[in-house]
């Protein structure tokens, strides 16, 4: 029972460093790095064109539609400070003509006596 481990372990070595040796090779073969280079590169220029494409047919990005959603919320939560100033503003008004009405009815009162 004890060998099975042992194997399972040394194949796993063996499989590791095989893997690492191909890695090693695939780098410095010039061919592997060129067609590599001009995979990341079409990727590159197909993005590109994605984007042109969408500009062209005048469609919004995914990051146009982030930044409007971004200018929305800010938006928002500048007319919720300016709703609560303005009921604020109401309820000071409010209490000011309470205290002028209380002190127009005192006047005459106070006059007549």
């Amino acid at each position: 029972m004890t060998a099975e481990p042992a194997d399972s372990a040394g194949i796993r070595a063996r499989g590791e460093e095989a893997l690492g040796e191909l890695a090693q090779t695939l780098v410095d073969n010039p061919v592997f790095s060129s067609a590599l280079a001009r995979a990341l590169g079409a990727g590159e220029r197909a993005a590109s064109a994605q984007r042109q494409a969408i500009g062209a047919l005048n469609l919004a990005a995914s990051s146009d539609v982030e930044r409007l959603e971004q200018r929305l919320r800010s938006f928002s939560a500048r007319l919720e400070a300016i709703e609560d100033q303005l009921d604020d503003l109401a309820r000071d008004l409010a209490a000011v003509r309470r205290e002028a009405a209380a002190q127009g009815s005192e006047a005459p009162s106070e006059t007549g006596t």
